[in-house]
């Protein structure tokens, strides 16, 4: 159990930053009303695409609506991402209250910052 927890804890420190990240990006992706929305047949289709509707405009498209307002979804997400955010943050701290080497977990944090810039980077290199 001990080992176990230990894991947790450091794969949860790895992916803080990527968690974080995700989610402010998916609050002002949820917020944001400057973007091009899809409609039509795109969001008819099958299931995964209604519910990436759901995700990126922030409704259900059904046949038979004329008219959307995803105000109340909306309410819900920000909250939803300011409660992620802050148990994200309240679990990093607690991780550096828990161990007495730090060493790692800023390892893991440095990571978990680092890894995602060089993939996204080495996605961007051309041949």
């Amino acid at each position: 159990m001990k080992l176990l927890r230990r894991l947790h804890l450091y794969l949860g420190c790895f992916f803080a930053p990527l968690l974080l990240f995700f989610t402010a990006t998916g609050w002002l992706q949820t917020v944001s009303m400057h973007r091009n929305k899809a409609t039509g047949e795109a969001e008819s289709g099958a299931w995964w695409q209604k519910l990436t509707s759901i995700h990126v405009d922030q409704v259900y498209p059904l046949d038979s609506a004329d008219a959307f307002d995803p105000a109340l979804f909306q309410y819900l997400v920000v909250a939803m991402s300011i409660c992620l955010i802050a148990t994200v943050l309240l679990g990093v701290y607690l991780a550096f209250k828990t161990l007495r080497s730090k060493w790692l977990l800023i390892v893991m944090l440095l990571g978990g910052v680092l890894l995602p810039c060089l993939l996204l980077w080495l996605g961007n290199i051309r041949e």
